[in-house]
């Protein structure tokens, strides 16, 4: 109450100063207006706090209570810039931010005076060099993506542009990820938005993705439209279809696009009315069983022309994963990919419980695809992604030690088209028009300056992966093994991930289950989820 009567004093005080001044310069002076203006402004702004029934924290401190607010906002850019330090920031720490706008930009990617991390941390992971490091190979290797139902198999890069969709990103920012794509020779998966000319403006080779709104292959109702699916996965640029199932930053929840982002043209892309808040179904209507899901996806790749096909997913219970491939091996069906997507993975708006609480991380959500793959005899028809904060060459090469054939960034991409983790993709107010979809920011991004730099990013990550895997003495990522990865697990015990996870032979789980996947093994149904 002291400081409540602090500031109605003042203003009181404010008050008779302006009839002073009234009285020695008179009203009609523009000098006493110069004076009243902002004291008159802060007069009605106490009156307005102390009257009003939303904020108390205003009631009880008018006028300097909204310096409680104004220093809210700016929480975020002082966090980042000024508190945190290089190695501990979240989403994306400092450090890793500056590798990727370095390696953008073209310039050195280098620190001095050693590493800050406390490499005796309990968790704290590294690979392991050889004596005998081999030469960079000229050309980084290909993953070449295709089972043998596939018809038109696609030569996969190690590093590709993950899910993110029109509507989410700008138009800009799409097109300068589909350029960046076309003259890197990498792909560029499309999120499930649709496909829209800045997708295919660019050339790039584009990963469709299919999710439960069907954007771009739906009827009036909602449903998938086979028609209008063959049409587009028709069209040169689209190299692969994928069915996205559920994804890391909020698995099992469908995706909502606000009406006030829905313009005319996200409307004419995702086939929705104008104007009306779009929402994804958490659930996908064609299938809802695991054989339905196989035999859809085999649905797929026949209307694709025998184009690559497969899913995504984060990974939820190992028996639902188990139930898929006994579902492959009862149909006789494989997809040619999954892309394992892991719950550190980023989106531009999700509930906070579920991007912190719900879903498997890649590490264990790759290794359980990866294993349940190996156990079932599937391994080698079905090529794995990895998606889930891949920024650097270190994590290219972990993840293909965990298991993956490939990987796949988002937001790292998006720091290469310019980002700079403010935060707010969820408020169209990005401040360099990176996930906004009001033409005045989006316009911030120049094309051509960040098309180059999504190039010069994906380049010289994969060119530090080549790097390292050659210190580690391996040509070729099919050399690489799980004892090549180690971690801390407490002050004096170190261990590969070789030790660290069992990891199952062949054909394994076909003829005797081992005891920590026996019951789930036993569990999964291939005709039910539950």
């Amino acid at each position: 109450m002291a400081r409540l009567s602090v500031v109605r004093f003042g203003l009181v005080a404010g008050l008779v100063v302006l009839a002073a001044g009234a009285v020695v310069l008179g009203a009609a002076s523009p000098w006493w207006w110069f004076l009243a203006a902002p004291l008159l402004a802060l007069a009605a702004t106490g009156v307005y706090d102390v009257t009003q029934r939303r904020h108390s924290v205003l009631r009880n401190y008018p006028v300097l209570g909204h310096l409680r607010f104004l220093l809210e906002s700016l929480r975020p850019e002082m966090q980042q810039y000024f508190v945190e330090r290089n190695f501990d920031g979240r989403p994306y720490d400092r450090d890793v931010r500056s590798i990727v706008y370095q390696r953008a930009k073209g310039t050195a990617a280098e620190e001095p005076f050693g590493t800050e991390r406390d490499v005796y941390a309990e968790g704290y992971e590294f690979l392991v060099p050889s004596l005998a490091p081999v030469p960079v190979p000229e050309h980084a290797p290909r993953v070449r993506v295709g089972g043998p139902d596939c018809a038109k198999p696609y030569e996969m890069a190690l590093l590709n542009v993950s899910a993110m969709s029109f509507g989410s990103l700008s138009g800009n920012a799409i097109l300068a990820l589909n350029q960046g794509a076309a003259r890197g020779g990498f792909a560029h998966d499309t999120g499930e938005g649709g496909l829209s000319e800045h997708h295919l403006r660019g050339g790039g080779d584009l990963i469709w993705e299919i999710g439960t709104g069907y954007f771009g292959c739906r009827t009036s109702e909602g449903d998938f439209d086979p028609s209008a699916f063959a049409g587009k996965a028709a069209h040169d640029a689209v190299k692969c279809v994928s069915l996205k199932l559920s994804q890391g930053a909020k698995p099992g929840m469908g995706g909502v696009l606000p009406g006030t982002k829905v313009n005319a043209e996200i409307a004419r892309v995702r086939e929705v009315p104008r104007g009306e808040t779009v929402v994804s179904p958490p659930y996908h209507r064609v299938f809802s069983t695991p054989r339905e899901l196989v035999r859809f996806i085999a649905r797929m790749r026949e209307l694709a022309g025998g184009k690559p096909t497969g899913f995504k997913l984060c990974v939820g219970s190992r028996a639902q994963v188990l139930a898929v491939c006994k579902a492959m091996l009862a149909e006789g069906v494989t997809p040619d990919f999954i892309v394992v997507d892991g719950a550190e993975g980023g989106t531009g708006a999700a509930p906070l419980e579920f991007a912190d609480h719900l879903g498997t991380p890649l590490t264990e959500g790759l290794h359980t695809v990866h294993n349940a793959l190996i156990g079932t005899g599937l391994r080698d028809r079905i090529r794995l992604g990895a998606s889930g904060k891949v920024a650097t060459g270190a994590d290219v090469v972990k993840r293909l030690i965990q298991g993956a054939d490939y990987t796949n960034a988002a937001r790292a991409m998006m720091f290469a088209v310019g980002c700079i983790q403010s935060q707010r993709c969820h408020t169209n107010k990005c401040p360099v028009g990176v996930a906004t979809q009001d033409p005045r920011r989006g316009r911030a991004l120049d094309v051509r300056d960040k098309t180059e730099r999504v190039r010069r990013y994906q380049e010289a990550t994969v060119a530090s992966a080549m790097r390292i895997m050659a210190a580690m003495g391996v040509s070729d990522p099919a050399e690489l093994s799980p004892r090549l990865l180690r971690r801390r697990v407490d002050a004096r015990t170190v261990l590969s991930y070789a030790e660290w996870y069992d990891w199952l032979e062949p054909g394994q789980l076909l003829a005797e289950p081992p005891l920590g996947w026996a019951q789930e093994w036993a569990a999964a149904d291939p005709d039910r989820f539950a």
